[in-house]
């Protein structure tokens, strides 16, 4: 969503900030850092940079990292960039977050970490891996890309681990109408090796003491993001009004399962709504046929991507909860703009397609 704000913000950054690391980058980690409630924050080109810096600053070279294979590829491949060995575990089918039992396992066998994903805006049992983490020396790093804003008992996301990443994609809760990330983090030492990867490992000018790549995000984007940040609770509160909306009039609809819904624990902020049902091929292209959009939030598991079954040799049956979910899993309409007649037809029109 392009509001008119937003474009007078960027149209001020062209005119009087500087390109890259402008006033705009710096007061955009700070405001979002004072969101978030942590001490630091480190703006990058994407998600996926900001979850590999955070990696790299651990020193994962050549260590074992578990992720979940129920998410985009970069949960993965944040590994790989940071020279570490991924590993999966698998979901679990009550929030289709990474199954804390499941991960220990891998901990108790040495791993150096841990990256939950907070999977659709649904916050993980972060108190499971707290104890993991205590237990086996397990650091724990947030995948937050899409839980922008999500709360586990009323502390945001992003806070609980060791360092978390986000991502500013247009798709995201709140965008910078581009490819942008942040880490955010209360460690001082991995806020200044991610400063210092996403700018050619620079010290000062022309002294390097990193080998590290070109990942800065631009002043441009940083002032539509500061924009963004400031409608970012209201739209949330929408998206939660949807979702309430939807599961009041799905509920009862036999052979459709919906996502969690918010309690004292746990506040998404459905950055997808995903439900799950044996014929979602069949719904998908009913839906289709009745102009109603929907997406598969993920059709293939990253351990069945042909590069990770090339590289690592993963294969079928090897995380039955992630395949089932693959198979079974729909993204309905979610974004702000979405009016309550919209969502009562999105409903009326699935209830028809399992009356049939």
């Amino acid at each position: 969503m392009f509001l008119k704000d937003m474009e007078e913000a960027a149209i001020d950054a062209l005119n009087n900030d500087r390109y890259l690391g402008g006033e705009n980058v710096v007061k955009f980690e700070e405001e979002f850092a004072r969101f978030i409630g942590t001490k630091c924050a480190v703006s990058t080109s994407s998600g996926t940079a900001a979850l590999a810096f955070i990696l790299s600053s651990l020193d994962a070279q050549g260590k074992r990292w578990i992720t979940s294979p129920m998410s985009f590829i970069a949960s993965a491949n944040c590994i790989v960039h940071a020279g570490g060995k991924p590993e999966f575990a698998d979901i679990s089918m009550k929030d289709y977050c990474l199954d804390p039992k499941a991960a220990e396992t891998g901990a108790r066998n040495g791993a150096q970490g841990i990256i939950p994903v907070h999977l659709y805006g649904q916050p993980v049992d972060f108190d499971r891996f707290s104890e993991i983490s205590e237990k086996h020396g397990t650091n724990i790093v947030e995948d937050a890309c899409q839980a922008h804003g999500a709360q586990y008992k009323g502390r945001m996301v992003g806070s609980l681990g060791i360092a978390a990443a986000f991502s500013f994609y247009p798709s995201k809760n709140m965008t910078v109408l581009g490819d942008g990330g942040m880490v955010t983090t209360n460690d001082e030492n991995i806020a200044s090796t991610c400063q210092k990867l996403r700018d050619s490992g620079r010290v000062s000018k022309y002294e390097h003491d990193l080998i590290g790549y070109t990942a800065r995000l631009g002043s441009v984007s940083a002032a539509i993001g500061r924009v963004q940040l400031k409608h970012l609770r209201e739209w949330n509160e929408r998206r939660r009004a949807i979702a309430l909306k939807y599961h009041d009039e799905l509920k009862d609809v036999k052979g459709l399962t919906l996502p969690p819904m918010p309690d004292k624990n746990f506040k998404p902020v459905f950055h997808q709504f995903v439900v799950r049902t044996r014929d979602r091929d069949k719904l998908k292209d009913y839906l289709e046929e009745k102009d109603i959009e929907s997406g598969i939030h993920y059709p293939i598991p990253i351990h069945l991507q042909p590069i990770y079954k090339q590289k690592y040799g993963y294969k079928e049956g090897a995380y039955k909860n992630s395949e089932l979910l693959a198979k079974q899993c729909l993204s309905l309409p979610m974004h702000v703009l979405l009016t309550d007649q919209q969502v009562s037809y999105i409903c009326e029109t699935i209830q028809n397609f399992f009356a049939r």
